[in-house]
């Protein structure tokens, strides 16, 4: 029998076509707009029938898979999936797959492009230079700090920490410190790397990078506390999730100097509100969630999410499975 499965974030036309040679597709995206409470109250309402499903951005809440009493698995074009569930998915005995090799090189990119961008001010400074405020040789008011050379901090040393420590220490001679839940022999082994307590990193390092998933174990990991453990001249790059960092006090940080400033590409709530702290501060680069946001890297995303999903719903995925314990149940 064909299986149903509901798409709810656009696919490449290749993608979406392979998938509908192999299964019977409803398209949620984009045909429903309204934003995130629209597109899932059609989720909801399109999978009750459903055999899997593939998507991204949309909070899949228990009540809505209670909705779909035939679905078998779900694919999250992400590496993130703190969008779900995972012991109420698990419970039911559904597959939740997910995307954590693909998008390793170009969100190491992005971290890296933050990193540089916030130490050397260069989105300051370009809107500077746009403003018509450049008419003559610069001097320290425009002055930026060095990168190479410095210590950096990784906060969770998987696959994307790793691929920023490799940037760091090969790239620009930095020192690279790093806390996670199990040592990381290979890193330290290739890039020098020390593993450090939290405290230790925190006060120790030029740049404070987080790479840790969301979990209610890493949820406002970094408040105020933390903060005022860093360096007065460090740096905080959060490319992750953004409620791993507690926003309202790295606002007041920022402001009162307690930090030099910060390179954001998530945040607690996105998008971001106008009207935002943030977005008024000189030492803070904001990104809208780039990480990942390349041609080749959404492409190649969308297409193991779906190969992902196929496999879930044949019975022959082994790898890539947010909730392993469901395999061969």
């Amino acid at each position: 029998m064909t299986p149903k499965i509901v798409v709810y974030k656009k696919l490449p036309q290749d993608v979406l076509d392979d998938l509908r040679r192999h299964a019977q597709v409803v398209e949620l995206a984009p045909a429903h707009g309204g934003g995130h409470a629209a597109l899932a109250d059609a989720l909801g309402a399109a999978w009750a029938d459903a055999d899997g499903a593939i998507g991204a951005s949309v909070k899949v809440t228990p009540e809505m898979v209670a909705r779909a009493p035939k679905l078998k698995a779900i694919s999250t074009i992400s590496v993130g999936v703190d969008n779900f569930d995972l012991a109420d998915l698990t419970r039911r005995g559904i597959v939740l797959a997910h995307t954590p090799d693909v998008l390793t090189e170009s969100t190491a990119d992005t971290v890296f492009a933050l990193i540089l961008s916030s130490a050397r001010r260069v989105v300051e400074l370009a809107e500077w230079v746009k403003a018509g405020h450049w008419h003559g040789s610069i001097g320290p008011d425009q002055y930026g700090v060095d990168v190479n050379g410095k210590t950096i901090g990784i906060v969770g040393l998987g696959r994307i920490g790793g691929a920023l420590a490799r940037r760091a220490a090969l790239g620009f001679d930095m020192r690279v410190l790093y806390t996670n839940r199990h040592p990381n022999e290979a890193a330290e082994r290739a890039y020098g790397a020390k593993h450090v307590p939290l405290a230790e990193l925190l006060s120790q390092s030029d740049f404070v990078c987080l790479q840790v998933p969301l979990t209610p174990q890493t949820r406002h990991l970094i408040g105020a506390a933390e903060l005022r453990a860093m360096k007065r001249s460090a740096i905080l790059i959060n490319a992750s999730r953004g409620a791993i960092v507690d926003e309202a006090a790295l606002i007041a940080a920022l402001a009162q100097g307690t930090i030099a400033g910060a390179g954001l590409d998530v945040f607690e709530q996105e998008p971001l509100a106008a009207d935002s702290p943030l977005l008024a501060m000189r030492n803070v680069v904001a990104l809208p969630h780039i990480g990942s946001a390349t041609h080749e890297t959404r492409y190649a995303m969308a297409r193991c999410a779906a190969d992902n999903l196929l496999d879930a719903l044949a019975g022959r995925l082994t790898h890539n499975v947010a909730n392993p314990e469901v395999l061969g149940r």
